[in-house]
């Protein structure tokens, strides 16, 4: 019978939290390609989020363009954002989270509701910055 403390550590994705990072900014494959360089495309783009893991300095270059910090690429995992969400939707909830050994408590002292409303108003501003972009783009040619 295998306890919580003797499970192994799950692996994060990094490509795959890529995807969801540029997804969540509103940013398609092509748009990160032309930030990323003359020698990216969209199919190198496809390829590179289908990869586990992702060399320091190429991550370190897509945290840039997507301005999520590096730690969030490394570290994102989905299921237990949902179950963090869901614990503290209510300010005084509390979210339970494991680590390998203990269990540690965090009260919630935030209104999750402004943290949605933050980063979508980022959200926008970095589509509005992507628009420009790609209007410069178009305006070159």
């Amino acid at each position: 019978m295998t306890t919580q403390a003797t499970m192994p550590h799950k692996k994060v994705h990094e490509g795959r939290n890529i995807k969801r990072f540029r997804e969540m900014m509103g940013m398609k494959q092509e748009a990160l390609a032309i930030d990323l360089g003359d020698d990216w495309t969209q199919k190198k783009v496809s390829l590179l989020e289908q990869k586990e893991t992702i060399d320091a300095p190429l991550l370190r270059q897509i945290s840039d363009i997507l301005k999520v910090p590096v730690e969030a690429i490394r570290n994102f995992d989905e299921e237990q954002a949902v179950n963090i969400i869901s614990s503290t939707f209510h300010d005084s909830a509390v979210a339970n989270t494991f680590t390998e050994n203990s269990q540690a408590n965090f009260h919630c002292s935030f209104n999750p509701l402004d943290k949605m409303v933050e980063l979508y108003e980022r959200m926008l501003e970095q589509q509005k910055e992507m628009i420009e972009k790609l209007e410069q783009l178009l305006d070159k040619k």
